[in-house]
């Protein structure tokens, strides 16, 4: 039987936006409110809509979500916003529900979600198991390198890489200040900020998050073996989730290469460990689709689990 539950998606015409809309609009258990384009910016129609849902999903700069929010008057409507203005916030839960055991859960009772960026999604899906075992030490020194498909830029950015006069690849956020870094550091625990160092190649979507690791930095008796058990036995019931076999190469082009755009329209994210245990080093690497289980696909994800709806559903 439909549940007829009301969704308003506050930011439907933009680039994460319009993937929400896609994973909801075919589905019967739901009921897509839209507001007209001429009324998009105008306070009273948006308020009325924000009001009216059962569960609002934003889809806005930090600035207009923080706005939405408050607006919404109803103490029903369940709020998942996919800006960064909550992702740290106490009072708002994170909405990466196989984060840890009971997180999936804590998404389910509450009433407002933080969706998790893309490159977090990565980063924390790859070190918060190994630092809850004291695989990794809480102060260690990490590193997080990623690159993504040039749609995780917005709108702006696709204009530039579709237009055909762009790098074909390019290193940024240089001056280490990057939006992503306090959620990589509060969701992990971290003691030290991460050395975050992004980069955007000219392909549309997808992305690898990859942490280099010396077995130094972590607990005596550390080998490939236990870094890659202690993630598949974290993400053994994940629907998800996957954790791939230990220096596994099935997924490799030409036995040489992992491309990022593997998962591309769908929710999975898979991990990789690949470890020398001679030079005593590993490499970490998270798979996933930037506009999926890195953005639009996790806000239905935690929408299914909000509503009480089957997890994966609409994906």
């Amino acid at each position: 039987m439909s549940t007829g539950k009301r969704i308003f998606i506050d930011g439907e015409a933009g680039t994460t936006g319009l993937q929400v809309r896609q994973r909801l609009e075919n589905r019967q258990d739901l009921e897509i409110l839209s507001i007209a384009p001429e009324l998009r910016k105008d306070a009273a129609a948006r308020k009325e809509l924000l009001n009216s849902a059962d569960l609002v999903i934003l889809c806005l700069p930090d600035a207009a979500a923080i706005e939405a929010v408050s607006l919404i008057e109803n103490p029903e409507v369940r709020v998942i916003d996919a800006s960064t203005a909550y992702r740290v916030d106490p009072d708002w839960t994170y909405g990466f529900p196989e984060m840890t055991e009971g997180h999936r859960e804590k998404v389910a009772n509450s009433k407002r979600v933080s969706n998790p960026g893309c490159y977090p999604t990565g980063a924390i899906a790859l070190l918060r198991p190994l630092i809850e075992r004291n695989i990794i030490p809480k102060d260690a020194l990490i590193n997080v390198q990623g690159v993504s498909g040039y749609s995780g830029g917005g709108k702006a950015l696709i204009e530039i890489h579709e237009s055909g006069e762009v790098e074909p690849f390019g290193t940024y956020g240089l001056s280490l200040q990057h939006k992503h870094v306090p959620e990589m550091t509060q969701h992990n625990g971290l003691v030290h900020k991460p050395l975050f160092m992004p980069s955007v190649g000219h392909y549309a979507q997808g992305m690898l998050v990859s942490i280099p690791l010396h077995y130094a930095q972590m607990k005596s008796g550390v080998n490939g073996t236990l870094i890659q058990e202690s993630l598949a036995k974290h993400y053994q019931e994940s629907r998800f989730v996957k954790v791939k076999d230990l220096n596994n190469t099935d997924n490799l082009e030409r036995a040489a290469f992992l491309r990022p755009d593997a998962l591309n329209g769908s929710n999975e994210l898979e991990l990789f460990v690949f470890a020398n245990d001679a030079t005593e080093q590993a490499l970490l690497i998270a798979r996933l689709d930037n506009l999926g289980k890195g953005a639009s696909g996790a806000a239905v994800q935690n929408l299914n689990l909000m509503l009480g709806l089957d997890e994966d559903a609409g994906l």
